[in-house]
């Protein structure tokens, strides 16, 4: 996917440890069309590349807006686009690639934690344009955490969102049993956050009877995995015959990228799919949070920048 030049025109502090960049074309042609849910790949700078959804309102093509939490576990992304991205800037970006799409539906339920809020908030843009049916929920440490909030409130679907601070009240806190209590035909939920949440959004629906058709959602970072355990295991190379062993620190990609065998990768942690391979032999040990269950079922397809092998040799379609 071809690469695309665009100017930072505005930074915004939206709250604490959150900035908005809204990004236009360096040349002032209008920028490739997105659905709601999408996400853009962003060069930053020391080399790094990080995924951020869009949220404005997925109809524009003269920018993109971004958010972006200032992360004290960041490996530079975000420290990077707070500190040292200015107004002016040129980074170079993907066209925008939609793996949260919105689906058909007579009624939708979105949830938001924290950053996640960046998608949700685009989808919740696009169901009140087309003035469908929907309710969202926007969760948050405390009022000073939680960007975006005066957009919210000032939008055409202000009505049909609720905002939860864990700081707050108990009556206003998110009543997660109530809202989703009862499966109904037709609704869809999404859910976009920390690990913590979405897994409580998606166990608790689990729990009361949704669908996983019926439940969407998009993770913004690698789970724990306990590593404590990891051994190693030999890759080979279809089209070569090549093998290697990748040793217990070590992941599959940082092996083939110390012996040139070229492999994309983005996030590095198993969520954006960049570098998703065909699995032709062997079991891999999936640690992603891209792949559905029944993928990680069918086992021949993996992301070697995080998951491993419980085979002792994986043959992959490189």
């Amino acid at each position: 996917m071809s690469q695309l030049s665009v100017k930072v025109v505005n930074k915004t502090q939206e709250a604490e440890d959150i900035v908005s960049l809204e990004l236009a074309s360096t040349d002032g042609k209008t920028l490739p069309s997105f659905s709601a849910g999408a996400h853009i790949d962003v060069n930053v700078p020391g080399g790094l590349t990080r995924q951020y959804s869009l949220l404005n309102d997925s109809g524009e093509q003269h920018r993109y807006v971004i958010g972006v939490l200032r992360d004290p576990e960041s490996r530079g992304g975000s420290t990077a686009i707070h500190d040292k991205v200015n107004v002016g800037d040129v980074l170079q970006i993907s066209e925008p690639k939609n793996h949260f799409p919105l689906v058909k539906s007579q009624r939708s339920v979105l949830f938001a934690g924290g950053i996640g809020v960046t998608p949700i908030l685009c989808m919740a843009r696009r169901l009140g344009a087309i003035n469908a049916d929907f309710e969202m929920h926007y969760c948050a440490r405390s009022p000073e955490r939680m960007a975006f909030k005066s957009d919210i409130e000032s939008s055409a679907f202000a009505d049909r969102v609720q905002f939860h601070f864990d700081n707050g009240d108990d009556a206003q806190k998110l009543k997660l049993e109530e809202i989703i209590a009862q499966p109904q035909a037709g609704t869809h939920i999404y859910v976009c956050g920390p690990t913590g949440f979405i897994d409580y959004v998606v166990n608790t629906a689990k729990a009361k009877g949704w669908t996983t058709e019926q439940v969407h959602l998009e993770y913004f970072g690698a789970a724990e995995v306990d590593t404590s355990g990891d051994e190693s295991f030999e890759v080979k190379i279809a089209s070569t015959g090549q093998t290697f062993t990748v040793p217990a620190d070590k992941s599959i990609t940082q092996v083939l990228d110390e012996n040139d065998v070229f492999v994309p990768v983005s996030c590095e942690e198993g969520v954006c799919g960049t570098c998703l391979v065909r699995v032709l032999e062997g079991e891999p040990e999936h640690r992603d949070l891209y792949l559905t269950d029944a993928e990680h079922a069918a086992n021949d397809q993996m992301t070697p920048c995080c998951s491993r092998s419980k085979s002792s040799v994986l043959v992959l379609d490189l």
